[in-house]
């Protein structure tokens, strides 16, 4: 552990502070569907440079879902790159699900996160991750960097990350599906060649509390088309489709993309 630190530590110190600068990012809009009706929307800003990356994502419910699931959320993260590994640095939570409040700030310290604030506390609500658990996971925006990168240096999606946010723990692979083309839909403004991705999130502790039983431990399964949006642009997300145990089958269909203006992620609070 010593060697790891004074290695991390080397390697910060060499990074020049042009190199840690904010990576330029894109602004990407979504509507999501299940069942034939929207039930989500959400803008997400992509920033991934060669020393670091800064993801941002801000969503709130929508149609019925909304009128019986009220909730709006911001997540932020941002971190550098150890070899093709993301590494976050910080990760910020805040929103609002049916009226209460919620909010997660986590630090990490080589590999460990260390939650700074997390309200409410996880014992009303959850059981706790273990300490030894945590240790080399990362938060969930963080692992869809280290997708995005896998599949923009090596046309692949071969991965596997263990995702923490301070109050569950999930055990995430990924695999590669093929090249597809996405065909014209009025619910996307992207058709055309696509890499799919296959995922499979299983969660592994962090259970609500009376949920630990093998329904709450069946694996959810899903898949994410990437492309670039322009000739030598970067790899984007541009449909997901994922099993959610709130409303079933949904999809996530790319609306709008244009460069994101200095400044214009959501920021830390």
């Amino acid at each position: 552990m010593r060697l790891f630190a004074a290695v991390s530590l080397v390697s910060t110190l060499m990074i020049s502070p042009v190199a840690l600068a904010e990576p330029e990012q894109v602004r990407l809009s979504y509507d999501t569907y299940a069942a034939g009706i929207e039930v989500m929307q959400m803008t997400a800003y992509f920033g991934i440079g060669p020393w670091n990356y800064q993801f941002g994502i801000d969503y709130h419910t929508t149609g019925l879902v909304g009128l019986l699931y009220r909730g709006h959320q911001v997540n932020t993260v941002r971190g550098v790159w150890q070899g093709d590994n993301a590494a976050p640095v910080e990760f910020f939570g805040q929103g609002e699900w049916r009226g209460q409040q919620r909010r997660t700030l986590i630090d990490y310290d080589h590999g460990l996160p260390e939650v700074r604030d997390l309200e409410p506390p996880q014992q009303s609500e959850r059981e706790p991750v273990p300490r030894d658990l945590q240790l080399r996971t990362m938060d969930t925006l963080s692992a869809l960097a280290q997708l995005m990168r896998r599949v923009e240096r090596d046309r692949t999606c071969e991965t596997s990350v263990h995702t923490y946010d301070g109050r569950r723990m999930l055990e995430v692979s990924a695999r590669t599906g093929g090249m597809e083309r996405l065909e014209p839909t009025g619910r996307s403004v992207f058709s055309g060649p696509a890499l799919r991705c296959d995922f499979e999130g299983r969660e592994v502790a962090g259970f609500l509390l009376g949920d630990n039983d093998p329904e709450h431990r069946r694996p959810l399964h899903g898949s994410a088309w990437l492309a670039p949006l322009a000739h030598e642009g970067p790899v984007l997300p541009v449909r997901i489709a994922f099993q959610t145990r709130w409303f079933g089958p949904a999809t996530m269909y790319l609306t709008a993309a244009a460069p994101a203006h200095s400044g214009e992620p959501p920021r830390n609070q």
